[in-house]
């Protein structure tokens, strides 16, 4: 499939600014961003008069949509995930494995390494992998299943699960008062994995060493973890204080848009990633659904566990985050995009991802005048039409 394109008429977001410019992509890379019509190579041209060219989403933690739970997703069911996010156009995408058993963990690593080195896509691209366990707090476990948590960090099953991913393990989530977290992150670090803080009841100096030790993000800043208090404000308020990312989920439920507000002017508009932390019933009605070997019911579109009521992932897209994130910070789509484009991929060190500039893989996002997505472009090839 051609993965060379024209895109004209368009307002595209460029980390300069919007401005009115072609886009000139060329075997899946941007080439040119011409301020008139430049189409000299006789490239297949769109036109895309009257419409806003964004850099593609990414969401860097969520753990399934479409029917599809990613603990027990196979190869076609990640791919249909996938398929999924594009028409939410989203072009790249980290697979959130909630804390399972070794063995079933495993299994999910092989079935993501075969999608990430298969290719191509028909949808978003699987960029990597997030485990988001098993070193977290018991206290603030949300929805991970208690008993296969793990009391002391151990860099041995992480690199098992490195090793057995191909090296696709980009991202994690520790909890800073877990024994050993604080040591296991820059030997992480050194496998080529990003950690996060969270699902912790940790103090303030147990999650700035963390920090100090290299971790850079915050997991879902406000859900399942300690509260700021004016006498230790611990981990919410390293986040806050400190350089670190912090994850927003934006749906008006996890967040009080005054909180989004918040996260926004302290830690500004660059250390803020919008994320989904999306389950199987994102994109389905209400019902019964699973999420790792937990059981959720799902009304109103909100998401929790069937045996204690507490709320478990969402079915929050990032189309809808945009539209969310613009309307509780009452900005506009350049400043809300980057959220989830520049954001994440610097965060997980994509480096020609999330921007749209000459070098740039051509993972292009095009709404309208409603921020209704009508294309998605993976690569040069368009993987979504509305």
């Amino acid at each position: 499939m051609d993965s060379s394109l024209y895109i004209k008429g368009a307002t595209v977001v460029l980390p300069t600014g919007s401005t009115r410019c072609d886009v000139v992509v060329e075997n899946g890379r941007i080439t040119g961003l011409p301020r008139s019509y430049a189409n000299l190579r006789e490239l297949p041209e769109l036109d895309a008069e009257g419409m806003t060219v964004l850099p593609g989403f990414i969401d860097i933690h969520t753990h399934g949509a479409a029917n599809v739970d990613v603990n027990a997703a196979d190869e076609e069911g990640l791919r249909a995930i996938g398929r999924f996010f594009a028409s939410q156009g989203v072009t790249g995408w980290l697979c959130s494995v909630l804390t399972d058993t070794p063995e079933q963990t495993l299994w999910c690593m092989e079935q993501a390494k075969r999608v990430i080195e298969g290719g191509p896509y028909d949808g978003a691209a699987l960029l990597g992998i997030h485990l988001e366990g098993p070193c977290l707090s018991s206290e603030y476990k949300g929805a991970m299943p208690e008993h296969l948590l793990m009391h002391t960090a151990s860099i041995d099953l992480f690199r098992e699960y490195q090793d057995a991913s191909g090296g696709h393990v980009r991202y994690t989530t520790l909890a800073p008062e877990i024994p050993g977290v604080e040591e296991l992150i820059p030997e992480l670090n050194a496998l080529g994995i990003t950690c996060a803080i969270g699902h912790s009841g940790a103090g303030y100096d147990q999650s700035m060493a963390c920090v100090r030790a290299g971790a850079a993000s915050a997991t879902h800043l406000g859900n399942a973890m300690r509260l700021f208090h004016q006498h230790d404000p611990a981990i919410w308020g390293v986040a806050i204080e400190s350089d670190l990312y912090v994850e927003a989920i934006c749906d008006g439920r996890h967040l009080h848009p005054g909180s989004v507000r918040l996260y926004l002017k302290s830690k500004g508009w660059d250390r803020v990633v919008a994320i989904t932390d999306s389950i199987m019933a994102a994109g389905l009605p209400d019902g019964n659904y699973k999420l790792g070997v937990n059981d959720v019911v799902v009304e109103d579109g909100d998401a929790k566990l069937a045996s204690t009521g507490v709320r478990a992932g969402s079915t929050l897209t990032l189309a809808q985050a945009l539209r969310n994130i613009v309307k509780f910070a009452d900005t506009d789509v350049e400043h809300a995009a980057r959220l989830m484009t520049k954001n994440p991929a610097t965060l997980i060190g994509f480096a020609t991802k999330g921007q749209i500039a000459c070098g740039y893989d051509a993972d292009l996002t095009i709404v309208d005048s409603d921020l209704e997505v009508a294309r998605t472009i993976v690569g040069g090839r368009t993987v979504y039409e509305r």
